[in-house]
């Protein structure tokens, strides 16, 4: 697989990874930032943003693209960062190729199942996210506010479908608009995406000291609770977890300055 990046500034490389519904798009701000001091990658996940479309969308699969880019691009240690379905990536990357980990930072995601949280996992919120995006016509949709006015039918959260627009493209072809992800597959893939990379994934390799570990969480957010803390610990024992008030899951777009604050700290 063969990922679409983007790259900026000079330095200690520094690869980002985008969450689920993410693209490298999200990252240029933050990258503007980590620029000063690194040489930044930003990747599109397969199935997301300008990276090739594929059947399969599993966390090996999402690895195995990785150790890919970090082998085509000469890349022999770097700071992974990961975002949300990114941080699963880059805790399942590390745990595999821990010589190619400078650092380990991790954005508002635990390395445990969500699925056992039940209501509470979002996993039906994705599941009904996926399917609208998968139900709308457009051969209908002749401008975003119609994709919006479709995906408002199904999901009340305007925050959400703002952030899914972002995923609306034109065709240069037939000049229709589509989704520039693969929502089928995605759908498909969204038991593993939700519940994978757990402890139990990783049991055989804690405790994880090979490398320094941050995890940085939003503090609106419900992704790393207090009560994760000792998960995070019994597999991490010297991670450090940094807080950011005011910011949800999205805390790089909710809050920037703080969160490049928070990985100046570790990097």
């Amino acid at each position: 697989m063969d990922l679409f990046f983007r790259k900026q500034g000079n330095g200690t490389p520094l690869v980002v990874v985008h969450g689920l519904y993410g693209s490298s798009d999200n990252w240029i701000n933050i990258a503007k930032r980590l620029a000063e001091k690194h040489t930044v990658y930003l990747v599109d996940q397969r199935n997301h943003g300008r990276s090739p479309f594929a059947d399969s969308h599993t966390y090996n699969d999402m690895r195995n693209d990785l150790e890919a880019f970090f082998e085509k691009h000469g890349i022999e240690k770097a700071i992974l960062l990961g975002h949300s379905m990114g941080g699963k990536v880059a805790m399942w990357f590390a745990a595999d190729f821990p010589e190619k980990v400078e650092k380990l930072v991790i954005a508002d995601i635990a390395p445990k199942d969500y699925l056992q949280l039940k209501e509470d996992s979002q996993f039906y919120l994705h599941q009904n996210i996926l399917l609208a995006m998968q139900e709308i016509d457009f051969s209908l949709a002749k401008s975003r506010k119609d994709v919006d006015d479709f995906m408002a039918e199904k999901i009340d959260n305007e925050r959400i479908r703002q952030f899914l627009l972002k995923n609306v493209e034109k065709n240069k072809k037939t000049k229709q608009l589509q989704w520039r992800l693969n929502a089928e597959v995605l759908y498909d893939y969204l038991e593993e995406i939700v519940s994978g990379v757990n402890i139990h994934w990783l049991d055989d390799r804690i405790p994880i000291t090979a490398y320094p570990v941050i995890f940085i969480r939003g503090l609106l957010s419900k992704y790393i609770l207090d009560n994760d803390k000792e998960l995070i610990k019994e597999i991490y024992p010297e991670a450090r977890i940094v807080d950011i008030p005011e910011a949800g899951h999205w805390l790089h777009a909710e809050q920037p300055k703080k969160f490049a604050e928070a990985v100046f700290m570790c990097c």
